[in-house]
């Protein structure tokens, strides 16, 4: 019974000791956890990282020059003249306007300004006169027609015939002109093309837009003549490529432009396309590849 007691004695003993231990070690862990410094764990973000090309706005010439050159606000439109007692007008003048510098009714139409005036020498055009500025001014004026004198079905077939791919000594030999007045047919035509696009094409809604550059050995590939890499190589170092936006649902071209392989021509095409969207569209732009 001895060894016993003396064995339970021993063992108090020992937990008295681990005790004291305790009490004068948890006061300097308490201290030091203090003031350790609290790290938490980096959580991982799931946020998409954006692309690199869209964190700074590209740098656009033409809208640096709209910002530094704001638009002013639209005209207001003179008062219409109200209709005399004489004999009712029986030509329709609403379509046409006063294209004379310093009138007061240039540009504007169906404001009574106008009345018909006849034909001049017999002519098949109809004369207008401005009963605001006094002047005179044919219908042609602003068209196609205007100062030829050339029959509108000779022009107008041997516009057609140009837009169908025929050359032009082609259409000079078909139509016995010279080869130079059907170049100036054309380039009127392209000048009236462009300004008839300009007034009629606005406020579009695409749910695509489709971007090319097109080069003039596109024939010549689809021929099997030189391969991709080789009409590629050829055409970097030429400044004839055509740049096309165009709707692959309505096949509706938005924009057309001719010009360098470059960034510049690119943002021009660019900013072109986005004075014909309406404000609110954000349509999807496909490319073939070209990064610019």
């Amino acid at each position: 019974m001895g060894p016993t007691v003396f064995f339970s004695q021993l063992v108090l003993l020992g937990l008295l000791w681990l005790c004291v231990l305790l009490y004068y070690a948890w006061p300097s862990r308490c201290v030091a956890s203090q003031q350790r410094p609290i790290t938490s764990r980096r959580k991982r973000s799931h946020e998409p990282t954006p692309f690199a090309g869209l964190t700074q706005k590209p740098h656009c010439a033409l809208c640096e020059h709209e910002a530094a050159h704001p638009k002013t606000s639209p005209p207001v439109p003179p008062d219409s003249m109200l209709p005399t007692n004489r004999r009712p007008r029986e030509v329709d003048t609403s379509r046409h306007f006063c294209p004379h510098p310093g009138c007061p009714y240039r540009g504007w139409l169906g404001l009574g300004n106008l009345r018909a005036n006849g034909h001049p020498s017999g002519g098949p055009w109809q004369q207008f006169h401005c009963t605001s500025c006094k002047g005179y001014f044919l219908e042609t004026h602003g068209t196609l027609f205007h100062g030829k004198h050339v029959s509108p079905d000779k022009l107008v077939w041997a516009i057609a015939a140009l837009a169908e791919g025929l050359g032009i000594r082609a259409v000079a030999r078909v139509f016995a002109v010279d080869p130079n007045t059907v170049l100036a047919w054309r380039v009127d035509a392209a000048d009236h093309l462009k300004a008839v696009a300009n007034y009629d094409l606005y406020d579009i809604h695409v749910a695509q837009v489709q971007l090319e550059e097109l080069g003039a050995l596109l024939s010549a590939v689809k021929d099997d003549d030189v391969n991709e890499a080789q009409a590629i190589k050829r055409l970097s170092r030429s400044p004839h490529w055509v740049w096309v936006a165009m709707d692959p649902v309505s096949k509706l071209i938005l924009t057309l432009d001719v010009g360098e392989r470059t960034l510049a021509m690119a943002q021009r095409v660019v900013h072109q396309l986005v004075q014909v969207l309406a404000p609110a569209c954000a349509p999807l732009f496909l490319s073939d590849g070209f990064r610019e």
